[in-house]
């Protein structure tokens, strides 16, 4: 008789079935994906950023492949944060998956704000903040390269949430480690290794971005040899 493996993982206060996440903006909300896969057998899901007011998102083209991957600009579309406990959390309640709000904002109080709206739901294990977004002006990156302004931005979310706090790092800066330390000292819980690069991809016809923004979000997609 074959006896079972335990594959829980524990990330700081967040316990998790596996160490299998549906990252942030890969995966929607989740229930848009109920139909084609059980959502029971991830060990989280990281629903795309939630900022205060639902934001329309990118122009088209959002997607432009690559050789060895892909680049996105989504703009961090999403439906807001105050639909998304309305219409998205209930369903989400009903899977036995662990459930992780990407929170992010254009001020500090916005990041803050987000996150005291979704301390009055039931439903999440965790927040994921959104420091590090390289396509969209709301995305937080201009907080993620200085470690000043991680303290001041973990620190305000920190104070507003009672839940665990995960900071999703940026690549795109000279010294990922201090930018960890800033992080880790102003309260985060864990820290998501990293967001993606910033590329961009130009038609040489046109002289144009492939992308409706000029510059995206690389994600490499080879496979190991």
């Amino acid at each position: 008789m074959t006896a079972e493996v335990d594959l829980s993982v524990q990330i700081g206060a967040v316990r998790l079935a596996n160490p299998i996440l549906a990252a942030s903006g890969t995966f929607g909300y989740g229930v848009e994906f109920a139909h084609l896969v059980d959502l029971n057998r991830l060990g989280g899901i990281v629903v795309k950023g939630l900022s205060l007011e639902p934001i329309a998102g990118a122009p088209a083209p959002r997607l432009c492949e690559t050789p060895s991957g892909m680049l996105n600009a989504v703009g961090l579309q999403n439906i807001g944060v105050r639909a998304f406990v309305a219409e998205k959390l209930p369903a989400l309640r009903r899977h036995q998956t662990a459930v992780i709000a990407n929170v992010f904002g254009s001020t500090i109080d916005e990041y803050a704000a987000v996150i005291r709206i979704l301390e009055d739901a039931e439903g999440l294990a965790a927040y994921e903040l959104n420091i590090s977004c390289p396509n969209t002006a709301h995305g937080g990156i201009q907080f993620g390269s200085d470690p000043q302004m991680v303290m001041e931005v973990v620190s305000a979310a920190r104070q507003a949430a009672r839940r665990p706090l995960w900071v999703k790092l940026s690549p795109n800066v000279t010294d990922i480690g201090a930018i960890a330390r800033a992080a880790e000292n102003a309260g985060a819980d864990a820290l998501t290794v990293a967001n993606t690069y910033q590329a961009m991809s130009i038609d040489v016809q046109t002289r144009k971005s492939k992308l409706g923004r000029f510059m995206g979000g690389y994600q490499d997609q080879r496979s190991s040899p």
